[in-house]
């Protein structure tokens, strides 16, 4: 009898040791291989592809894949980062945050672009890590560095009363480029503006730039009296040089400035009081 007995109790430790090895493993925690990609390590660098000398640009590093992105296409581990620059002269260039981590796959980097015109690389090695796994990658982005046009006025306020802040728009060709943020100026102060401009593009030719004081109705006005300046410059055509047409085309900017206040200036001046 001991024996038929104890045979339901074996069958039964039989059955309790094959479900356990089948149904287990499917619940157990295990490595990253439950929740995250298997998918490669990928990424970039995007940004402008011209920055002007001295000029501070913004570009954006993504990466996506590697053991850092799970199944459902969210972040579950680590990007990690660290970010360099070449070029033949570095001279007043850096980048920065120069190391640290992406946040929802991207993070955004500052370059200040050297003093002179010259090709340059960014370079950003990307980890991606989970669990006790990791994949590296290194992106690069060539970008132009080249001689922005520069714009420079000054501003009189009027002796007997202060103005607030306010942003001129500079527009070129009659279409908006960018603004220059005037801060509070004193009664009877002059205050330099400047602004650069780096173009994408710009048929050869005449350009001009404008810009306008009239909502200050008149409490402040450029060097001179006038509350519109409108500077032309010329842009020769031809030629892959970026450094000679855009330095020719600043030479004409300055001259043009000069050509423009000593003339209409001094015509204006010159006016006789009705």
């Amino acid at each position: 009898m001991r024996g038929p007995a104890l045979a339901p109790v074996l069958r039964l430790l039989v059955v309790l040791a094959v479900l356990t090895v089948a149904f287990v493993p499917a619940f157990a925690p295990t490595a990253r291989g439950a929740s995250s990609s298997t998918l490669p390590l990928t990424g970039g660098v995007h940004g402008p592809s011209d920055v002007g000398t001295g000029l501070t640009a913004s570009f954006t590093v993504t990466a996506a894949g590697g053991p850092a992105q799970a199944l459902n296409d969210t972040q579950v581990g680590t990007y990690a980062y660290t970010a360099s620059i070449s070029a033949v002269n570095t001279t007043g260039a850096t980048i920065t945050p120069v190391s640290g981590v992406l946040v929802g796959f991207t993070i955004t980097l500052a370059l200040i672009a050297p003093n002179v015109t010259e090709p340059l690389t960014i370079y950003v090695l990307v980890n991606s890590s989970y669990s006790g796994a990791s994949v590296s990658q290194n992106f690069s982005y060539s970008i132009q560095v080249i001689e922005p046009y520069r714009l420079s006025a000054d501003l009189v306020v009027g002796a007997t009363s202060a103005v607030s802040g306010f942003d001129i728009t500079v527009l070129l060709d009659n279409s908006p480029v960018g603004q220059i943020v005037v801060h509070g100026l004193s009664a009877g102060a002059s205050y330099p503006i400047s602004f650069a401009y780096v173009p994408a593009s710009l048929s050869p030719g005449w350009h001009t730039f404008y810009l306008s004081l009239a909502q200050e109705h008149g409490l402040v006005t450029f060097a001179g009296g006038q509350q519109v300046l409108s500077v032309s410059f010329y842009v020769a055509g031809g030629g892959p040089d970026y450094t000679y047409w855009y330095l020719a085309g600043t030479a004409l900017f300055v001259g043009a400035i000069f050509i423009w206040s000593t003339t209409v200036g001094g015509r204006r001046r010159g006016r006789p009081k009705k």
